[in-house]
């Protein structure tokens, strides 16, 4: 146990050490048996969290079951089909998203911000983009398999997808794109670039709120089936009005609140708090558009690749309709080739989204210069 001590300490940032040093002391006091016991475990687990043991064992397993994933998911297959190669593809660059882009982030703009909320907000990420990734590798073995559609019917037309100039065209863009939102989720998330908590809490409000809009509009191919006539375009208006409005509203909030780099409204004059507040409507802006755009293209891949593999799906997207498997499979690969309408989401939103944050933080700006909140702009 002395030995397991010392070890575990030196895991402990030296400001802290001291203070699990007299943690393990007090062992001596507590009777021996279960309840020394118990106390070695408790300080262990305190000591483990305090070295931030516990973000990183969840870093590595999450890089560990993506690896699993991509051996075990990803790689067979036949090679010379496009639906091999593509999985391929995103499992090694996802694997190398996850492992790359949070040292460098961390070599640049420092460590995790502190509370709880950063680090939600990272884990979250990781989970929908590597369910995007999992269930986009279902996607691609439905359009690139000829039985699909061989049952077809006579009537159904099918986009012209075959041209492999194409596919690598719209799937190194969907690359690209995740690349940027990790990296920017990884950015606002640290230290350094000085983004508010209550900048990131306006803009994963909105964001969440903003996402299970789209969702609910758009979960198969940038459609509803349980939606028809008036109904649809009711919802694609309310759609369009979210999107339009949060960003602004996130960004509004942002800047209302924002205090100065300094917490205290004295950040070097009114041209650099001006730069501040709209720095916190930018994160605002993107937070906000970044993670409903992210969410709905996740879980809407998710909702496409549960209709070529389940049938509860089906007949819940299209309630009271008869399904026959030629019917059924028609339904299942549109649903598939229509995965490539959530590219443009990801793509263009999310910079729609910066303007309007930053539009709406220049709102609280007034003509005799930044109205920096006082001190007590986190009250009721």
């Amino acid at each position: 146990m002395s030995r397991l001590a010392r070890a575990v300490l030196w895991l402990v940032p030296a400001r802290r050490r001291d203070w699990a040093k007299a943690l393990w002391a007090e062992t001596g006091q507590v009777p021996s048996g279960r309840a020394r016991l118990a106390w070695r475990a408790g300080g262990v687990r305190l000591i483990a969290r305090e070295a931030l043991l516990a973000q990183r064992a969840a870093w590595a397993a999450m890089l560990a079951g993506t690896a699993v994933w991509v051996a075990v998911v990803a790689w067979p297959g036949p090679a010379s089909t496009p639906a091999t190669a593509v999985n391929r593809l995103n499992g090694i660059a996802v694997l190398a998203m996850l492992a790359g882009l949070p040292l460098l982030v961390r070599w640049r703009f420092g460590p995790l911000a502190a509370g709880r909320l950063p680090r939600l907000l990272r884990f979250g990420g990781y989970a929908l983009v590597l369910a995007l990734t999992v269930a986009k590798t279902s996607v691609e073995q439905v359009r690139d398999n000829p039985a699909a559609v061989a049952h077809l019917p006579q009537d159904a037309t099918v986009p012209a997808l075959t041209g492999m100039i194409y596919v690598w065209l719209v799937q190194s863009l969907f690359l690209l794109i995740i690349a940027v939102y990790l990296a920017g989720l990884l950015v606002l998330t640290a230290q350094r670039p000085g983004v508010a908590t209550a900048t990131r809490r306006a803009g994963t409000g909105a964001g969440l709120v903003l996402g299970a809009v789209l969702l609910a509009v758009a979960p198969v191919g940038l459609s509803n089936p349980r939606l028809h006539g008036a109904a649809s375009g009711l919802a694609w208006l309310a759609a369009v009005a979210a999107i339009l409005a949060l960003p602004v509203a996130a960004g509004l909030r942002a800047g209302r609140r924002y205090r100065g780099d300094g917490g205290n409204g004295t950040d070097g004059g009114p041209r650099q708090a001006g730069r501040g507040l709209l720095r916190q409507g930018l994160a605002a802006g993107f937070l906000t558009s970044g993670i409903a755009t992210l969410m709905v293209t996740a879980l809407a891949t998710v909702v496409i690749a549960l209709t070529a593999r389940t049938g509860w799906m089906l007949h819940w997207l299209y309630p009271g309709q008869p399904l026959p498997p030629a019917r059924a499979y028609h339904y299942a690969l549109m649903a598939s080739l229509g995965v490539d309408g959530y590219v443009v989401i990801l793509a263009f939103v999310p910079g729609l989204g910066l303007l309007l944050g930053m539009s709406g933080a220049s709102s609280a700006i007034r003509p005799g210069g930044p109205q920096l909140a006082g001190a007590d702009a986190d009250g009721p």
